[in-house]
């Protein structure tokens, strides 16, 4: 974050993401993956009938051989979703408002600004172009009271504000 020599004005802000959600990621990661393996060394026998005498020995033959199917892709999806919130810089500065290597919004672009959740939530939705929308979350990135201060002071006055 940039400040003038005044000490309130604030012309750039950079919002790296927060390690919370990310942690959340890679716990269902290590939970996935690790029942996997559970699953792998703990492979059992087909049942040999599939009747309600056997029920527990079929559910066994079928979390322990078939989970790994289903859970090791659910824990790739959630690898990659947890690199990509750490990947994730949201810059704001005089031009406007955008993820770093990505286009940024351009202020004269904001039609609404809609403000709803912002003291319960800390959550600000910014709506440009036509009908899209760009939420801000203080839980996913660091640095929320300097963006939101700035997009305040950045958006344009004819911007409808909700």
């Amino acid at each position: 974050m940039n400040a003038s020599s005044e000490g309130t004005e604030i012309q750039h802000v950079e919002c790296p993401p927060a390690k919370d959600p990310a942690v959340r990621w890679f716990i269902l990661v290590a939970m996935m993956l690790g029942y996997s393996f559970w699953c792998i060394s703990d492979r059992r026998p087909l049942p040999k009938a599939w009747v309600m005498d056997h029920v527990n020995d079929a559910a066994g033959y079928l979390f322990n051989n078939w989970g790994p199917v289903v859970l090791i892709p659910i824990g790739i999806i959630a690898l990659v979703l947890g690199i990509r919130h750490l990947t994730r810089k949201l810059i704001a500065n005089a031009q406007g408002l955008g993820y770093a290597g990505k286009k940024p919004i351009l202020w004269n672009q904001f039609t609404r600004l809609d403000t709803a959740r912002l003291q319960g939530k800390g959550i600000l939705d910014l709506y440009y172009g036509q009908g899209q929308k760009l939420t801000l979350d203080s839980w996913k990135l660091q640095n929320f009271r300097e963006l939101v201060a700035l997009v305040e002071k950045m958006l344009p006055q004819d911007v409808q504000k909700v």
